[in-house]
């Protein structure tokens, strides 16, 4: 196999002194030079195999971006190919980097980087599963260089996340979830948005925050109590929205849900196609876009108080914990406990696989550890539990001296 590019050191006219040479191929098969100017062998190495390594990505020129550059230049090639929130985080993970290593040039990034980032974040006080979603970015960015050809090996490959213990999913009661509707429903916080309706359809369909504040009218089926999650298209009346995972999927309403959400249209304007964005609020959103000063990153319904609102609901209904994604995991944890099989569990959520969703979603429900603990009862009944199975050697020896 033919050398991509060769060394040559070449003497002067007069023989006192010489140069290095770079003998290569072009792309088209033609034989080229290039003087470096100088007789440093070590830096002429350097420079044939910087001019090898580029040979061999396509490339001709050398393109040096640093880090806050090449930041840049990798969100604008993919910037319509990712989802908001995945933008957000690849950027935020790349500032902190930069804080921590520099802006030095992209192409002069190592293992050892890395391994400082690591502890840098973690002597900061960042969680390890923190740490690790950071890093998952950062390796992303760079492999997509590697995809690109402007890296000939991605420096965060060999870099481990730090091990985090799984965190425990949490699961409404159906208690808490009867008093968190009322507590929502005799407060009207939030008016005119409708907490209450928000509630139950997440906790009977199963929806993230983000679809359920997406979906249409005309997603929903009144007559087969059913919401066909699908992307929204940027048009005069909707704005673009692209499902995570882009599933598009089908999930069930109950009959109670169906009956106020068939109230909560009839109170809705005609010219608001959304379910869960209040008329005043969508009015005011489009007036933002045509003005080209809106886009999701601003937040939906209700603005940016949502977590807050929350919050306060879950106080008036005496919950200490929880977050408003527990109640899709409430839903999922709740149809495999009724007889769902795990692959219709995966599909009405949305996930590429089942272990996604038993990893992050799925709960053990009280009532299963009833179950379990009376089969331990059955299978111990032989036993009696009242006399110890370990007697102390000093107190028979007693026990016999007395006999």
């Amino acid at each position: 196999m033919r050398k991509l590019v060769r060394l040559w050191k070449r003497p002067t006219h007069d023989g006192q002194k010489y140069t290095y040479y770079l003998i290569y191929y072009d792309f088209d098969g033609r034989r080229k030079q290039k003087a470096l100017g100088h007789a440093d062998k070590r830096k002429a190495e350097k420079q044939c195999t910087q001019l090898a390594r580029e040979l061999r990505m396509g490339r001709t020129e050398v393109i040096s971006l640093r880090l806050s550059e090449f930041l840049e230049d990798s969100l604008s090639r993919t910037r319509g190919q990712i989802r908001e929130n995945t933008y957000l985080e690849y950027s935020a993970a790349m500032k902190q980097f930069i804080q921590v290593v520099g802006n030095i040039d992209y192409r002069n990034i190592r293992y050892e980087h890395g391994e400082r980032f690591i502890q840098k974040c973690l002597d900061g006080g960042n969680k390890p599963a923190t740490v690790a979603k950071k890093i998952g970015s950062l390796k992303r960015l760079f492999q997509l260089a590697v995809e690109r050809r402007q890296l000939e090996e991605n420096p965060f490959r060999y870099v481990r996340k730090p091990k985090a213990a799984q965190r425990a999913i949490h699961v409404f009661s159906d208690e808490e979830c009867a008093r968190m509707v009322n507590a929502a429903r005799q407060k009207k916080i939030g008016f005119p948005f409708r907490w209450d309706i928000f509630i139950l359809t997440a906790l009977c369909s199963g929806m993230r925050r983000g679809e359920l504040l997406n979906i249409t009218w005309q997603d929903i089926d009144f007559a087969n109590r059913k919401v066909h999650v699908s992307p929204k298209s940027d048009n005069k009346a909707t704005w673009e929205w692209n499902i995570k995972d882009t599933n598009r999927r089908d999930v069930p309403l109950t009959n109670e849900v169906v009956q106020l959400l068939s109230e909560h249209r009839l109170l809705q304007s005609p010219g608001n196609p959304y379910v869960f964005v209040p008329t005043h609020l969508y009015e005011y959103i489009q007036k933002l876009r045509k003005k080209g000063k809106w886009n999701q990153r601003r937040g939906l319904c209700p603005a940016t108080n949502f977590r807050y609102q929350f919050k306060v609901i879950m106080k008036k209904a005496d919950i200490e914990k929880g977050e408003f994604h527990d109640l899709r995991r409430t839903c999922l944890t709740n149809w495999l406990a009724n007889g769902l099989s795990e692959f219709d569990v995966m599909t009405m959520a949305g996930h590429a696989s089942f272990e996604t969703t038993r990893r992050f979603y799925l709960a053990v429900r009280s009532d299963l550890l009833d179950r379990a603990r009376k089969a331990s009862s059955l299978a111990l009944r032989t036993i009696d539990v009242a006399e110890p199975l370990f007697v102390n050697a000093n107190n028979s020896n007693n026990r016999a001296l007395s006999t």
